[in-house]
């Protein structure tokens, strides 16, 4: 199986392709697909404002299209959508469409990882995790309507990208 290299052209086209397998994946379910597409936006604008390469881009990016992908999961089999579910969840499905594409084992594992970590907070340990969290906290806070004192908490003790708190702020 040959290696992707990261260029503009392929690396675009594996991200549409894996954007249309997890709408294909969600089967009609609109919400969950409109969230994975915000959440894939912000983190596509966060990590533009940042000082990162295309590869650790590209792992965030696709992360940020498959972190949910585990929820319909998690409702059939626990009837709930817990964060820490979906961290169990998640990557098994993810791994079947990574599989798909011929992307580096480290390019694969960090993917999978993050899906699998990102609800766990004090585990970012890198700008492709920290750029994905701040992502789904933004359009979690949208979706939810979080109060403005639930905002200034999860921006103080998680967000540390400038846009990301910009947007945040919003």
């Amino acid at each position: 199986m040959a290696l992707i290299y990261f260029s503009l052209y392929n690396s675009i086209m594996i991200l549409e392709s894996i954007l249309q397998e997890m709408i294909e994946y969600n089967n009609g379910d609109i919400t969950r697909i409109n969230h994975a597409i915000k959440v894939y936006t912000y983190t596509c604008l966060i990590l533009n404002s940042e000082d990162v390469s295309k590869q650790v881009a590209f792992i965030s990016k696709v992360a940020a299209i498959l972190h949910d992908i585990g929820i319909h999961n998690c409702k059939e089999k626990y009837s709930s959508t817990a964060g820490h579910l979906q961290e169990i969840e998640g990557p098994p499905i993810a791994s079947k469409i990574l599989k798909k594409y011929s992307l580096q084992n480290e390019i694969q594992e960090r993917i999978l990882y993050l899906i699998s970590k990102h609800h766990s907070y004090n585990e970012v340990n890198g700008i492709d995790f920290q750029a994905l969290i701040e992502a789904d906290f933004i359009v979690n806070a949208q979706e939810n309507n979080y109060s403005d004192s639930q905002i200034e908490i999860i921006k103080e003790k998680y967000f540390k990208t400038k846009l990301g708190i910009t947007f945040f702020n919003l």
